[in-house]
């Protein structure tokens, strides 16, 4: 069995550890369920499976030895509870964006969309360093580099290093933000809550009564232009993620392509597209001609966290 959870949805399916490969997926909502087992019990219950032979699941936020405290929900998913409620021994976590790394060389050309030039990445090739960044309840990041035919994730907690200000208005919400949470990470822009975030300091810097909008709400009305500062809010959020995927891609060396992977993006490609994402990824003063070179990918492929997540099952079970 494997699972991708997330701060908001559990996702779950059964692989056959032959290779990459899910069937039986299923998403629970994680505010349903008090923790972690009783979420996959209730998956297994459901698809008639007592006792998995082999449990891979990729967790949001950072694997210790004893399990995972996942960052943006209740959860702490447990090793000891889990052998104990399944009885297997093979049980493995993963951070989430370690497993979408994973993913990645697994994935074809129809699984991206090119977000501004150069057009494709080439992983063809026997040594390669990447990087994937995606918002989504939190932001994710991780770096992959392959050597010797092996695959090498570096995974840790780069949504929560502080964010860098490169305009005078990231500048005047960054301090907006900093009043209300004191230390601003990039996650506090760069999520679903995020954007919501970027949003209601933009109102409040231009004296507007706004009504709180879900970051669904938000892109909505920026998609059909009927809230300007909704337009502004996108294109902000936009904007500061290729600023943070430039610099993934400057601190990882990931001169062989970013990806861009997460729900958000995944339902706004032309946004994205349009958008200035690759100014910002680009805007690196001495280091612009590193970046102009590096293509950046968005992942179209609906669930690559539990691709991955198949493709470790298969390695340790």
């Amino acid at each position: 069995m494997i699972g991708d959870i997330g701060g908001t949805n559990a996702r779950f399916a059964v692989a056959d550890g032959s290779g990459a490969g899910f069937s039986r997926q299923k998403a629970l909502r994680c505010d349903n369920f008090a923790t972690a087992t009783l979420a996959i019990r209730a998956y297994l219950e459901g698809i008639g499976i007592e006792q998995p032979t082999a449990i891979c699941l990729a967790v949001a936020g950072p694997v210790a030895s004893d399990g995972v405290r996942v960052t943006n929900n209740q959860w702490h998913v447990d090793i000891a509870e889990l052998r104990e409620a399944f009885n297997t021994e093979a049980i493995r976590l993963l951070n989430d964006f370690e497993a979408i790394a994973y993913a990645i060389p697994l994935l074809g050309a129809a699984d991206f969309v090119s977000i501004g030039s150069p057009l494709r990445c080439d992983l063809d090739r026997q040594e390669f360093t990447i990087a994937v960044v995606g918002p989504g309840t939190g932001l994710g990041a991780v770096g992959l580099c392959q050597r010797d035919n092996s695959l090498f994730p570096i995974a840790g907690e780069a949504g929560h290093v502080g964010f860098a200000p490169e305009t005078p208005v990231q500048l005047q919400i960054y301090a907006d933000l900093a009043r209300q949470f004191g230390r601003v990470s990039t996650e506090r822009l760069l999520s679903g809550p995020g954007v919501e975030n970027i949003y209601r300091a933009l109102s409040r810097a231009r004296g507007d009564a706004r009504t709180e909008l879900s970051s669904a709400d938000l892109f909505a009305r920026a998609a059909d232009h009927s809230d300007s500062c909704a337009v502004d809010a996108v294109q902000i959020f936009f904007e500061a993620l290729g600023q943070v995927a430039g610099d993934l891609a400057l601190a990882f060396g990931a001169a062989d392509g970013i990806y861009i992977a997460g729900g958000i993006v995944q339902r706004y490609p032309e946004m994205l597209a349009a958008s200035d994402f690759r100014r910002g990824f680009e805007n690196k003063g001495r280091q612009r001609a590193l970046l102009e070179k590096i293509p950046t990918q968005l992942v179209i492929y609906p669930q690559p966290g539990l691709l991955g997540a198949s493709y470790c099952v298969g390695e340790f079970s």
